[in-house]
């Protein structure tokens, strides 16, 4: 069964950094875009970030690009995302999903204090 456990939220003040990760297991991660999503509080789901297979491709929405970076390590099956000049409107729960699915994990709460 596929299974992701994100991990690495917390309190932080805005214009700090966070790193999330995503621990893989149950698929072949290496052969999968994966992607980082995130839903606010009273509000729907939002995709934030995308990377390819081989981690060479990567895409970001226009509200986190310039401060996010999505990275992999496919020989840890760990999926990664640096989150730096965080804003109080990044607020959310995190979650790792393979690209075109929904997220399968708890999430991780990243709370940014004004």
């Amino acid at each position: 069964d596929v299974r992701l456990v994100e991990s690495g939220g917390g309190l932080v003040q805005s214009g700090g950094s966070l790193r999330l990760s995503c621990a893989a297991s149950g698929f072949a991660f290496s052969l999968y875009t994966m992607s980082w999503i995130r839903q606010a509080p009273d509000k729907g789901q939002e995709w934030v970030s995308e990377i390819s297979s081989d981690g060479k491709t990567t895409d970001y929405s226009d509200s986190v690009k310039g401060r996010f970076t999505i990275s992999r390590d496919n020989t840890k099956n760990t999926l990664y995302l640096e989150m730096n000049s965080l804003k109080p409107e990044d607020t959310a729960v995190y979650y790792c999903a393979k690209a075109g699915d929904f997220p399968r994990g708890q999430g991780t709460q990243v709370t940014v204090s004004s």
